[in-house]
């Protein structure tokens, strides 16, 4: 009996330990494996995806000072439930220092400290490093635990498919990386660039028009110049690859054609986009 109940109390503790979420947690949430949660806590909302993270070492979230690690991010909202009548939502500050603490126990450094957000950073030997973000809202009753691990995408559109599009709907959108405000091609969207110039390569006759998209933070006529920029840029690297420019050319459209609804995040990262245009 006593090893059956071992066995039964070390099963236990090894679905714990791969964070099978507590009772109240909305569906298929559990914590972080990076962090336990504070007392009082439930997760009402949870994400997993390849995503972009903006570290905000300044309040301004388009500044070029700002960190943007890619990878696999781990989004987890919570909402303080009391379970006395006398208890209330622990300070910014407390949330601050309980999550700073247990980074560093764990050999991680506090990039950003200020009132109600947190970054910090671990270092991965051999591997991407790991970031964390955590904020609070509505006077400590709201968290969020922003965890990303840094990797690089797996390209998963290849010529074939972006030919198959063309063929289908006569154009195809690329999500190219640029850095912020700029019309510089980020190293992890090269692989998606080749694959263009194996498109091109593979059919000679091919003709495409590059065309740039942002979304409508910003100045309309900033944006306009800054999406042909980017129509260049692509055009450009595709041309290094040995496609004639001449079977290409490019246009800004700025902010005038969105997809999504600006309001949203995930809608003005789809609005930011490069599409190839058959002609």
């Amino acid at each position: 009996m006593k090893l059956v109940r071992s066995i039964v109390l070390f099963m236990l503790l090894l679905l714990l330990s791969a964070g099978i979420g507590f009772a109240a947690d909305a569906r298929g949430c559990a914590d972080h494996p990076l962090f336990n949660r504070m007392s009082g806590f439930e997760i009402f909302e949870c994400k997993k995806t390849y995503d972009q993270l903006i570290i905000k070492m300044v309040n301004d979230p388009k500044s070029d000072k700002n960190l943007r690690p890619e990878g696999d991010l781990t989004t987890l909202k919570y909402i303080f439930k009391k379970t006395s009548g006398s208890q209330t939502a622990p300070s910014d500050l407390s949330v601050m220092r309980n999550y700073q603490n247990a980074a560093k126990q764990k050999g991680g450094t506090v990039l950003v400290e200020r009132p109600g957000y947190t970054a910090l950073k671990f270092v991965r030997q051999g591997a991407g490093n790991v970031y964390a973000v955590v904020s609070t809202s509505n006077g400590g009753y709201r968290l969020q635990i922003d965890v990303l691990e840094e990797k690089a995408m797996k390209q998963e559109i290849t010529a074939n498919l972006m030919w198959e599009k063309l063929q289908k709907d006569g154009f195809i959108s690329l999500h190219i990386n640029f850095d912020t405000n700029k019309a510089t091609i980020k190293p992890e969207s090269m692989p998606l660039v080749q694959q263009i110039v194996d498109l091109m390569k593979g059919q000679p006759n091919l003709k495409v028009s590059i065309e740039g998209h942002t979304d409508s933070q910003g100045n309309a006529a900033a944006n306009k110049t800054l999406s042909l920029n980017r129509a260049k840029a692509v055009a450009s690297a595709v041309a290094a690859g040995g496609i004639r420019a001449d079977r290409m050319q490019t246009v800004g459209w700025g902010q005038e054609k969105p997809v999504a609804d600006n309001r949203t995040e995930d809608g003005r990262a789809a609005n930011r986009r490069v599409e190839l245009v058959k002609k």
